[in-house]
């Protein structure tokens, strides 16, 4: 691969990644200014590759082998989130989850099913939501400090510590969660997804503690705010 090759690669990924909701090759074409014919080809490489995903609309979003980049670059937070996930999985008997930040998307970097069987809601690893709705996504927004523009719903996130939804991105679904604080170069929230009203209320006071206990894992102590 050539410096050309890979320098226009990584400016399609960059322009995928600023974009809510996907870009067709089209919109892409013109956002980078490349030829169609060479966006084309890189489009067709970088979804075989992961890096890139197509939906049925024909529209490109950042494909999930970016989170498994992103997770090699970021060991610790995986590391300490992924028992503490696990761990709040069982005691919810829902699915939980690490959200974190990637361009404008909520982008699930792990996944903790609970030990049972039985109906519920789940999310994929790579899955990709926007930030400015769903649980995930507001908490997520809310681990960092605030920026013009964000939604109002994000400075009672960052001042509750917890969040919970119903049905914004999924009918029926209760999602709660937790911004992770303390965090350097990355936005991220613990997420816990379930259909259970009952669940979704004992959830909070638990989602944040899991949270907290993450980021207290990583060397942040609550007197730093």
């Amino acid at each position: 691969m050539s410096a050309q090759t890979l320098e226009r690669g990584l400016a399609v990924l960059e322009t995928i990644g600023a974009a809510e909701g996907g870009l067709t090759t089209s919109e892409i074409t013109v956002q980078t200014g490349l030829h169609r014919s060479i966006v084309h080809r890189l489009l067709v490489s970088l979804e075989r590759t992961g890096y890139a995903s197509r939906d049925a609309g024909g529209r490109y979003a950042l494909g999930p082998a970016l989170v498994a980049l992103a997770a090699r670059a970021r060991p610790g937070l995986h590391d300490v989130a992924a028992p503490v996930l696990h761990a709040l999985a069982a005691e919810l008997d829902a699915t939980a989850s690490l959200v974190e930040a990637i361009g404008d998307t909520a982008v699930t970097a792990l996944v903790a099913e609970p030990p049972t069987d039985g109906p519920r809601f789940s999310y994929r690893l790579g899955n990709r939501d926007p930030l400015d709705r769903g649980a995930g996504g507001l908490a997520v927004l809310a681990s960092g400090p605030a920026v013009p523009g964000e939604p109002d719903r994000v400075a009672s996130v960052r001042a509750d510590g917890v969040v919970t939804t119903h049905g914004e991105l999924n009918p029926g679904a209760y999602g709660v969660a937790a911004p992770i604080p303390g965090l350097q170069g990355v936005r991220a929230a613990v997420t816990v997804i379930t259909s259970r009203e009952d669940i979704a209320v004992r959830a909070e006071p638990v989602v944040a503690a899991a949270a907290a206990e993450i980021a207290r894992g990583l060397g942040w102590s609550p007197e730093e705010g």
